[in-house]
Order: C-alpha cells, then sequence, then structure tokens
C-alpha cells in the first residue's frame, strides 16, 4: 500500500474590495445574475459570471423546477451558454455567489459536484486553468487556481 496526501491551495480575500478590478467586476456582475435566479422552491440564490479570453463575460443564475432534477445550477447555466456561444474561446474566470431568502450566507460557498465536474470538462478541453472566485452575499471570497484545487481526482475523457 501507498498513501499519498492531496491538497490545495487557496486564497481568501476579506472583502470584494481587495480583489483585482477585473474580478470585482465579475462579481458584480454575478451578484447581478443571482436576482435573476428562478429559486421558488429553494429559496436559495446563485449566480455566475465567466469571463472569456475574449473579453466577453457571460452570466448564468440557477432555475429551479418543480421536479427537482430537472433544474440547473448557475455554474452550469453560465458554462453551458459561454460554450454553445463561443465554442473556441477559453474561458479564463468565474465568479460564483450565493444567498438564501431564508438566512444571510455569510461564508464562501463553492461549486457543487455536479458543476465541479462541468468545470473540469472545460479546463481540460481548453487546456488552460480556470480561475475560480466564490462568495456566500456578503464576506470573504475564495480563489482557487483550478478547478482541481476545489475537484482534484477528475473524470475526464482519458478514461473513455
Amino acid at each position: 500500500m501507498k498513501k499519498i496526501t492531496i491538497s490545495a491551495d487557496l486564497e481568501i480575500y476579506d472583502s470584494e474590495a481587495e480583489l483585482p478590478n477585473d474580478v470585482q467586476d465579475l462579481m458584480t456582475e454575478a451578484i447581478e445574475a443571482r436576482e435573476k435566479s428562478y429559486s421558488p422552491y429553494s429559496k436559495f440564490k446563485v449566480g455566475a459570471a465567466i469571463l472569456m479570453e475574449n473579453g466577453e463575460v457571460v452570466t448564468g443564475s440557477n432555475q429551479e423546477n418543480a421536479s427537482y432534477p430537472a433544474g440547473l445550477c448557475a455554474e452550469r447555466t453560465a458554462i453551458f451558454y459561454a460554450g454553445a456561444k463561443y465554442p473556441e474561446i477559453k474561458i479564463t474566470k468565474m465568479a460564483l455567489t450565493a444567498r438564501s431568502e431564508n438566512h444571510q450566507v455569510e461564508v464562501p460557498t463553492p461549486p457543487c459536484g455536479s458543476c465541479r465536474q462541468a468545470i473540469a470538462e472545460y479546463e481540460v478541453k481548453q487546456e488552460q486553468p480556470i480561475e475560480i472566485y466564490f462568495m456566500g452575499e456578503k464576506g470573504k471570497i475564495v480563489k482557487a487556481n483550478s478547478i482541481s484545487d476545489l475537484l482534484p481526482l477528475i473524470f475526464d475523457n482519458s478514461y473513455l
């Protein structure tokens, strides 16, 4: 038997004001997208904003459905739209934010497992990491330099 250790280096910002200017702008877009969420069941609103290599910004918000599995998270809404609209353009950064109508979300809220897998697909496709910044509705922001920091053992096309 051999034991391995997996670790990740994440950066923590105390507030949006500490972020680089372009990331502040991207987070503002994510906040605006969050407010367009259709989340009548969970009351949990999530917004995503993606910065493309060509400077375009693509946004998405979570879209729920009475048949819960039929809904889609903000991250996948945005990344699938980016892939459909700009199939040959690389994604450089993502900003994510979440808030609840039931309580204040003060802890950084990372992408769920399905969204991590979708982000991994695009990183592998473009052969370039995607910076991911995530926060609650206020407070600290976490930066991951790549999805591999959040999903270290990805499943990709090399297994197929």
